[in-house]
């Protein structure tokens, strides 16, 4: 798996609004909550307490994740890409399969793949197997199923 942090200018706004939300709005909420709980006496058989902790360290956990994925973000705006005749990371590729049906996905982030929104993460064997294709070119994907060839029939940039 590769080191590089793509990410599209969408996805890392929605990191960094997922952080304030938990640093500015959540953490301080479960922190008072906690405070509360331990001025109650016997912390053993305290729910709130042991809710709260539990909760506490799920936020931290998640806090460290969401920084260490800002701090190491190379942000690709697809709008800008210009003239580009190959799949690169935020393309957005029409292709089909052996069945004849058509199907469009955009290559994203790991933390933006989202399968109802038709987003695959560019790490994906499918987007492995579309990365650097041309309109017209056939490749082959592993599935579940087995190997089945597809034909990409569209690749454009931006909205």
């Amino acid at each position: 798996m590769s080191d590089e942090n793509y990410m599209t200018p969408s996805g890392f706004e929605a990191l960094k609004d997922e952080l304030h939300q938990l640093m500015y709005v959540e953490r301080p909420k479960v922190v008072e909550v906690v405070s509360w709980a331990a001025g109650n006496g016997d912390r053993s058989e305290n729910g709130d307490y042991i809710y709260g902790k539990k909760r506490l360290r799920e936020i931290d956990r998640r806090v460290h994740y969401l920084t260490k994925r800002i701090e190491t973000a190379i942000i690709v705006d697809s709008t800008k890409q210009k003239n580009l005749k190959q799949i690169f990371f935020g393309a957005t590729v029409t292709y089909v399969r052996e069945d004849e049906s058509e199907h469009v996905v955009t290559l994203v982030s790991v933390d933006e793949a989202d399968m109802k929104k038709k987003k695959i993460s560019w790490q994906s064997p499918m987007a492995k197997a579309l990365l650097k294709a041309k309109i017209g070119d056939q490749r082959e994907v592993h599935t579940p199923s087995g190997i089945e060839t597809i034909e990409i029939l569209d690749i454009h940039y931006g909205d």
